[in-house]
């Protein structure tokens, strides 16, 4: 059945309004294709010039692999559904590691110690609680559990931001630490606020965070620090994302615009952790990480301080300046691994991380969302949230092979404005650029994760705001929404809440 619905959406011809400048009909960069298979894919992949009707199969984001069930807080916290039953059990397992508590070494656990000594939590499903988003702290106390700053100071190489970590504290502040140490440091956000007016009598309020460090343990900051925040990502459709074809995204990239569009979306190229070689980043704000198995072990080792092969050091991200930290008791149990997290254990959290469904859309045909699914085309932000891929028919797992998926990204850099800037250099991404965050399962944020607070720290507190506070490359889409009538807004939004 799911061979059927993909092979029918693949059939499905749209009349071409417009294709990104890179692309041709030959798609030379997809040699996993026959050449009909090209033709079929350039068909589904780009913009119809009719919104009357919601396109073929538009209602599965993700493929055969789409959650068809019911909406709850558990909805982004279901298996891809076209898992075999091997994959399911498999599933399962990633899923109680992704939920385990690991506790500070020494312990009468066994393969569950290994903690630290500096974390921010104690597990992965602790961030990224119900597989969706987080948040900054409420208020003074409150946990940053699934907020986190991260930390760079002037590298001294011309024409970067401040990219280098700091000599005490790393590139990241660990609010917990283990009995017997002090943590780094403790998180508090204030806001100011102020009005923007938008066409019709509206208003809209945007609210500007300012952070700061108190109770550090180890000292002052190193000079000219900029400290960067990140609330965790929604872990739904990941497996597909890194199932797109690297050919796909980079007929995307335009960083000279050279059609005169505005938009000048730019490759992220990071080391591939095995190997070494150049690639290409798809995952985390600023597309730091090339494949999910690297992210995984990135937020092990970073966010808990578990050790794995991609990430060898017992001690976390504990820095020379810390010899306490760096001494302290460590996890690895040499008859299980030299890691603390297990070959096996990284397979299988990345495994669960890769085969969350997404949810499927919901109200695509209703004339509300379809005006406003014609605005957002019309208005530009397709230019970076590309509503859709064809992933790879090669891809290492069958059930992301030759998925029709609408993740509504391009993966790739964009500049989004000095007020949206973090101050500092990621790999390739200057502080205003960060990585067209995909937007299915955006309208589900209040349903699974109990907020609305939206960008890379949290500051928006909903769609309309969001969209406001975009600038740069995104500037003119931006203004045309302030631009619209009420009734348009409300139209847009109706679309974006549908996916």
């Amino acid at each position: 059945m799911a061979v059927i619905v993909v092979l029918a959406a693949l059939a499905a011809v749209w009349t071409m309004v417009g294709r990104h400048p890179a692309q041709d009909s030959a798609l030379p960069w997809r040699g996993d294709l026959t050449t009909e298979d090209r033709q079929k894919v350039l068909e589904v992949t780009t913009v119809p010039t009719s919104f009357a009707a919601a396109q073929p199969f538009e209602r599965n984001s993700g493929g055969a692999a789409t959650y068809a069930g019911s909406v709850t807080r558990n909805a982004f916290s279901m298996p891809a559904a076209n898992l075999s039953l091997e994959g399911q059990q498999l599933f399962a397992l990633g899923n109680a590691l992704f939920r385990k508590t690991w506790v500070s070494s020494p312990s009468s656990t066994q393969a569950s110690d290994g903690l630290g000594p500096l974390y921010n939590a104690r597990s992965c499903q602790r961030c990224h609680l119900k597989d969706g988003r987080g948040h900054p702290p409420a208020h003074d106390g409150d946990e940053a559990t699934s907020f986190l700053l991260r930390i760079a100071l002037p590298s001294g190489e011309e024409g970067l931001q401040p990219s280098a970590p700091d000599p005490v504290y790393g590139g990241q502040i660990q609010d917990v630490a283990v009995p017997g140490l002090p943590a780094e440091g403790k998180v508090r956000v204030r806001y100011t606020e102020r009005e923007v007016a938008l066409n019709g009598g509206e208003t809209v309020s945007l609210r500007e965070p300012h952070y700061e460090l108190t109770d550090l343990g180890y000292g002052t900051l190193g000079e000219g620090a900029s400290l960067s925040p990140r609330i965790a990502q929604p872990m739904i459709g990941l497996g597909l994302l890194d199932a797109i074809h690297p050919g796909d995204i980079a007929a995307g990239a335009d960083p000279d615009d050279r059609d005169g569009d505005g938009i000048s979306g730019r490759l992220q190229r990071v080391a591939d952790p095995v190997t070494g070689e150049p690639t290409i980043g798809r995952f985390g704000w600023k597309a730091g990480a090339p494949t999910v198995r690297a992210q995984s072990a990135g937020a092990f080792a970073n966010d808990m301080g578990i050790s794995s092969a991609l990430h060898p050091a017992p001690a976390g991200e504990c820095t020379a300046q810390q010899p306490d930290c760096l001494k302290g008791p460590h996890g690895v149990q040499e008859a299980l691994s030299p890691f603390e997290a297990s070959d096996e254990v990284l397979d299988l959290v990345a495994f669960y991380s890769s085969n969350l469904a997404v949810p499927a859309r919901r109200n695509e045909s209703d004339a509300a969302v379809l005006t406003g699914k014609a605005l957002f085309h019309e208005v530009g932000c397709g230019g970076c949230h590309r509503p859709n891929f064809v992933t790879r028919r090669d891809a290492a797992q069958p059930e992301h092979q030759f998925q029709l998926i609408w993740p509504y990204t391009d993966l790739l850099l964009h500049d989004l404005g000095e007020g949206l800037s973090s101050n500092s250099q990621v790999g390739q991404a200057a502080g205003a650029e960060w990585r067209t965050a995909p937007l299915w399962g955006i309208g589900l944020t209040e349903t699974v994760s109990g907020h609305n607070q939206l960008l890379h720290d949290g500051r928006a507190r909903g769609l309309l705001e969001a969209i406001v506070w975009h600038g740069g490359e995104a500037q003119a889409s931006r203004d045309a929404v302030v631009a619209m009538t009420p009734d348009e807004r409300s139209a847009l939004l109706s679309f974006l809440r549908s996916l």
